[in-house]
């Protein structure tokens, strides 16, 4: 394992909980009826449900002005809050509150493309000369690929093989100046050209705008997608692919994905971010970013962690690039050992690590390993090493709701319907309270998308209430991690799996306030057994046995987990 490396920076010891806002709390407008949309002022009103949880920080996916063809996704202008969310007023509103509760607040920008209804795709659309045009050169357009013997009209000729996130092709072509464009998810959304500083600085601007009205910094959506090859070349055939992957996996992403060049810009990102104080007041002796730069990247492991940067003495690129790992991987002890101690190794001198179990484009954590084994998940989430992110009811245990052919709303369904692209399950709204609609929206409106039925027996003021539900646990979790320095900002050793039994140590902080914590987490569906050194149970997935004295041979029933205080 790498040295420790203590804890300096707010980020490093915070817990980041991911909101939707479209499904988490839905307000009256100002006719007094609800539209089954969250909004802005929605999530003001559940912050202290946040603070009760014990989270830090909260991340906020896109609320700007968008025709939503990707719900949000798809931006039409950076510097402003869609109607369908609030105003510029509800976000200052939202930050204050959040702020005076000394909760962090984090934006989802959006760099690599733009809606094609921004104004700087309708102006580079317009003409194919860069005089008349100065935006044409803002985005990617490609002649058609040269005719063939079996000439065919140029727009059916797509410049070259590389295919959209979303099914078909990555190329549109647009009629009025005769050349396709590039879009790496929908065609309603064409990738910017980040090789134009012009772009670099306009996007680097509207960052400023956010940062100088306060918030704490940005995740930043497919960040390892923004540059492209310069030549276009085709990407090799992936030789594993079969009919039913999605499309995008024909061949293997050399040329448009993971570029060099992609470093560079990140690390401008970070410079921006490292100008900016804290927004709460903290110390600035320990210098580095008081802003977190996070990054969305899924990439293996050994290229994930070179978007820490390369600079020196101080690392340079994103603070937290997104580790999606344990999301990916199979739920079994010795391949989430592997994991960890495979990260722990790659990390660059100084980085921090980071780990996510849940996002709104991934099937919920309940859904995919079970309930029993969503507690579990929860204690290796908040003990591991690094800053760990929630995604907005997994603390309820929520699950994918069932979405019929006629509720669907994800274009990536409706694009590939049938090969599992549909992100509508795991975004269905929160669960408030027992009453119509959980407490998302009034009785009366109806919700974007359906409620979980059993939402009665699941909602946050239930569970609050139940002393051993999985809420409760996530609280316990979150309160005995800031309790404890070892478990925020210790060490971690001694990675090992037992046949279904997954364990680790948190090594206390030099000079620190607790002692060293075992952790014990029985991944199968059988018992485990195992010995353990002298200690204290502190806290069980189970929500019993707490206090215990344990030392020698132990038992953890499916599911089950431990934090145990070492003597």
């Amino acid at each position: 394992m790498p040295e420790q490396t203590l804890a300096s920076q707010w980020w490093q010891s915070a817990v980041i909980y991911q909101i939707y806002p479209r499904s988490f709390q839905d307000t009256p407008g100002a006719d007094g009826t609800a539209d089954g949309i969250g909004d802005l002022r929605g999530i003001t009103a559940r912050l202290d449900y946040l603070v009760s949880l014990g989270v830090d920080a909260l991340w906020i996916s896109p609320f700007y002005p968008s025709p939503m063809a990707d719900f949000g996704y798809d931006v039409a202008d950076y510097t402003n809050v869609d109607p369908l969310f609030g105003t510029l007023d509800d976000f200052d509103a939202l930050l204050a509150a959040a702020h005076q509760r000394k909760l962090r607040v984090i934006l989802d920008f959006v760099p690599n493309h733009t809606s094609d209804q921004h104004p700087w795709f309708k102006e580079s659309r317009t003409s194919r000369d860069l005089k008349l045009n100065p935006k044409r050169d803002w985005y990617l357009w490609h002649d058609a690929a040269p005719a063939g013997d079996d000439w065919v009209p140029a727009k059916f000729r797509v410049p070259n093989n590389w295919m959209s996130h979303f099914g078909g092709p990555a190329w549109t072509w647009d009629e009025t100046t005769e050349q396709f464009y590039l879009h790496s998810f929908l065609k309603e959304q064409p990738d910017l050209n980040w090789r134009n500083s012009r772009v670099r600085a306009a996007m680097y601007m509207a960052m400023r705008f956010w940062l100088d009205r306060g918030v704490d910094g940005f995740r930043m959506d497919v960040l390892w997608l923004l540059i492209k090859d310069q030549y276009f070349r085709n990407n090799p055939p992936n030789p594993t692919y079969t009919g039913a992957q999605h499309d995008v996996t024909r061949h293997l992403a050399i040329h448009n994905a993971d570029q060099p060049e992609t470093h560079q810009i990140v690390t401008e990102m970070r410079s921006i971010l490292d100008t900016y104080p804290d927004t709460l007041g903290g110390s600035e002796a320990a210098g580095g970013s008081q802003r977190v730069l996070i990054g969305e990247i899924y990439l293996p492991l050994p290229e994930l962690v070179r978007y820490y940067g390369q600079g020196t003495p101080q690392l340079n690129g994103a603070n937290l690039p997104f580790n999606f790992h344990l999301i990916q991987t199979h739920w079994a002890a010795d391949a989430i050992a592997n994991i960890i101690r495979t990260y722990e190794s790659l990390l660059p001198p100084g980085a921090w690590p980071n780990y996510v179990l849940g996002n709104h484009d991934q099937p919920r954590l309940a859904s995919r390993i079970g309930l029993q084994q969503a507690r579990a998940a929860a204690m290796l989430l908040l003990t591991l090493r690094g800053t760990p992110t929630l995604y907005y009811g997994d603390e309820l245990g929520m699950v994918d709701v069932p979405i019929a052919p006629d509720q669907v709303q994800d274009p990536a369904e409706k694009n590939e319907p049938g090969k599992g692209r549909g992100r509508d399950p795991e975004r269905s709204p929160m669960l408030w309270v027992d009453a119509p609609n959980a407490g998302f929206t009034t009785p009366e409106a109806k919700p974007w998308l359906p409620i979980e039925q059993n939402y009665a027996a699941i909602n946050a003021a239930a569970q609050s209430k139940d002393t051993k539900s999985i809420f409760t646990l996530y609280r316990n979790l979150l309160h005995l991690r800031r309790l404890h320095d070892t478990l925020h900002a210790g060490g971690i050793a001694d990675v090992a799996a037992e046949g279904n039994l997954l364990r680790y140590r948190r090594v206390a902080v030099e000079g620190g306030s607790s002692t060293d914590f075992q952790v014990l987490l029985n991944l199968g569906n059988e018992p485990a057994a195992t010995r353990v050194k002298k200690g204290t149970v502190v806290l069980t997935t189970i929500l019993d046995g707490d206090g215990s004295a344990v030392e020698g041979a132990i038992t953890l029933e499916p599911g089950e987990g431990l934090l145990i205080a070492l003597d």
